[in-house]
């Protein structure tokens, strides 16, 4: 206990780390929102014409846009996994000292707005409109990260801090490959020109070298410390730093593909053009998300789940006396594989939901598109406030519901997978298929009498009380009553078996429904509750505002619109620096005014004055006449 409760204080020591970053983080943000300008200006900041305009709202990312680059992004939010998984298990503790129970959502909420300034310096320098001081700034940021990553990855520091068989190191570890990819996957790949890209494809190369080196030969360097390391490596099939070496892969790919469509251009001297309809950046970016921490929850329930079973091994001692060594061996190896299966078998679900988010997103806007509500429930209509908040709450929505998702759905499917061992697979070892055959027959042997009465029952509707077909061409009998008479007996004397069985099918339908609902609980697309109940499920609620959000937001037929309106109209585009040079402009209007004067003096009895006297009108058209050639 004492161990634990160390390595949870160095835990705890080495994520206060990321305090630091909020410093460089402010200092960024405030020059991008100095580069901002705003169209309305303060009374007070007329005062400093320096100043007006500035410090405007730092956009980090646009939810509701299509972005070029929307697979970088996507990317990027991989490239925080780590940070976001660190919230969900409650890592992250940016307060210095442990709160009480009844403040750990204020807790919660500091550290994710800790976690939200940390990073937003990568999307707003990838969104910034200023590319050139954006991809200065996101260079030198994740330049920072990129230096001491890499320092903690060559020398391994983290897992052999911790014992054998850890799940914090593990842990840690994992936060750490993960959070290594802040050092590179947010390059300034904004930067439109050669050699920016060029540069971030040298960095790719080199991190993916050093990654690949580190993941060789710094395993076996820390194998004397007897760390996790060692553990993993007595499990070659566990390969935690997979998806951190597919997503360098990827921007190896990405930026060679930047660096050759560049040259290709300054060749041909064209520009490309972007397409106007595309996938919407936050469904990429959720599924990235979603795949990225599900593999590291089956990475840290994979070695816990090794660790646990290690643990029950050197239990034999105290066990002896209940089991036998052989009975315990397989009792364990029927726990052991039956969590594997169920294990397999929830991730194969959560990456077939996962897979679904962007087939069903496309299908159900295309429809609204069209015109189509096919998808919308009948009579939940959310107000424009619900439908603005859906769209707010729906990536976090779906990240979470795949996480819990794959953990209800495992921990059931292993509780199915135990009741099948021990009713099939064990009987069947110990005694025989025969006499396992012999026994669940008898057991089933009323179900089967009434499952065969339900069949007779069908088969009988259908020869002897349904009248004949109208034409051999139909594919059914009409729904017209034959035998009335007899009909009306069988009915009756079927009344009070149907009872029985009418309990049977409550029953399947309780079975089939808690089926069904757990298996679509991570699928935020899918209503759980029946028609006209649609309103109680909040989280089905979001995925409809989200979706007629996007919908208003865009429809191709008013994107075309404004985009034909916006070439037709012009467009001021001094509006937003016009307030900075407001001294400079009345003096150079006076100046036109004196100068157009002087040169026409019929002008000046034109002119009108709220308050002139007589002498003034006289004085003025005096000096007009003698003036006037």
């Amino acid at each position: 206990m004492d161990t634990l409760f160390i390595n949870v204080t160095e835990q705890d020591d080495e994520l206060e780390t990321d305090h630091i970053y909020l410093l460089p983080s402010v200092f960024i943000l405030l020059l991008l929102s100095f580069v901002e300008r705003r169209q309305k200006v303060c009374s007070f900041e007329k005062r400093f014409p320096c100043l007006r305009g500035r410090f405007g709202i730092v956009v980090p990312l646009d939810f509701t846009s299509s972005l070029e680059n929307r697979w970088s992004h996507a990317f990027a939010f991989g490239a925080i996994t780590p940070l976001i998984f660190s919230l969900f298990f409650g890592f992250t503790n940016p307060i210095p000292y442990t709160p009480p129970r009844y403040l750990k959502v204020f807790v919660y909420l500091v550290a994710a707005l800790e976690v939200g300034f940390i990073c937003k310096p990568f999307f707003a320098c990838l969104s910034a409109p200023n590319q050139m001081l954006g991809g200065i700034l996101g260079l030198l940021y994740t330049l920072t990260w990129f230096i001491i990553k890499l320092w903690d990855f060559i020398w391994c520091k983290w897992p052999t801090r911790y014992d054998d068989k850890s799940f914090e190191g593990f842990s840690l570890h994992c936060n750490e490959g993960g959070r290594g990819l802040h050092a590179l996957i947010l390059l300034p790949v904004n930067t439109t020109q050669i050699a920016g890209r060029s540069l971030g494809l040298l960095f790719s190369l080199f991190w993916f070298t050093t990654s690949m080196y580190e993941l060789v030969w710094c395993n076996d360097w820390t194998a004397v410390n007897k760390g996790l390391r060692d553990y993993l490596l007595e499990n070659e099939w566990v390969i935690p730093d997979l998806p951190h070496l597919l997503c360098l892969g990827f921007l190896v790919c990405r930026f060679g593909y930047q660096v050759v469509m560049d040259i290709l251009n300054c060749l041909k001297k064209q520009n490309q053009q972007t397409e106007i309809n595309k996938e919407q950046y936050k469904i990429i970016a959720t599924v990235v998300l979603c795949f990225l921490s599900l593999y590291m929850m089956v990475m840290l329930e994979l070695v816990f789940s090794l660790y646990v079973f290690d643990e029950l091994y050197d239990m034999w001692d105290k066990l002896s006396h209940l089991f036998t060594k052989s009975d315990f061996i397989q009792h364990l190896k029927y726990l052991k594989w039956s969590w594997y299966v169920s294990s397999a078998c929830a991730i194969f679900s959560s990456v077939v939901h996962i897979s679904r988010v962007l087939v069903c997103y496309r299908k159900q806007i295309k429809s609204l598109w069209a015109g189509q509500k096919i998808y919308l429930p009948r009579k939940y209509h959310p107000s424009p406030t619900s439908s603005l908040g859906g769209l707010l709450k729906y990536p976090s929505y779906q990240i979470a519901f795949i996480l819990w998702g794959y953990l209800i759905v495992h921990l059931a499917l292993f509780l199915g997978g135990l009741v099948f061992v021990y009713m099939v697979i064990s009987p069947i070892c110990t005694n025989g298929f025969q006499h396992w055959l012999t026994d669940l027959i008898i057991v089933l042997a009323n179900f089967f009498v009434v499952l065969a009465v339900m069949g007779l029952q069908r088969m009988f509707i259908h020869m002897f009380f349904l009248q004949d077909k109208n034409s051999p061409m139909d594919k059914d009998k009409p729904l017209a009553l034959n035998n009335r008479k007899v009909f009306h007996n069988v009915n009756y004397f079927l009344f009070f078996f149907n009872v029985i069985l009418g309990v049977m099918s409550c029953m399947m339908r309780l079975i089939k429904s808690s089926a069904v609902g757990l298996m679509l609980l991570p699928r935020i697309e899918r209503a759980i509750m029946p028609q006209g109940f649609e309103r109680l499920d909040k989280c089905y609620c979001t995925w409809v505002g989200m979706i007629i959000t996007d919908h208003h937001h865009s429809n191709p037929v008013l994107l075309c619109f404004c985009h034909l309106l916006l070439r037709r109209v012009r467009v001021d585009e001094t509006l937003g620096s016009r307030s900075e040079r407001a001294v400079r402009e009345r003096a150079r209007t006076r100046w036109f005014l004196m100068y157009t004067l002087v040169r026409n003096p019929k002008l000046i009895l034109m002119r009108t004055r709220v308050e002139q006297s007589k002498n003034d009108r006289e004085f003025a058209f005096a000096w007009a006449v003698a003036n006037t050639p």
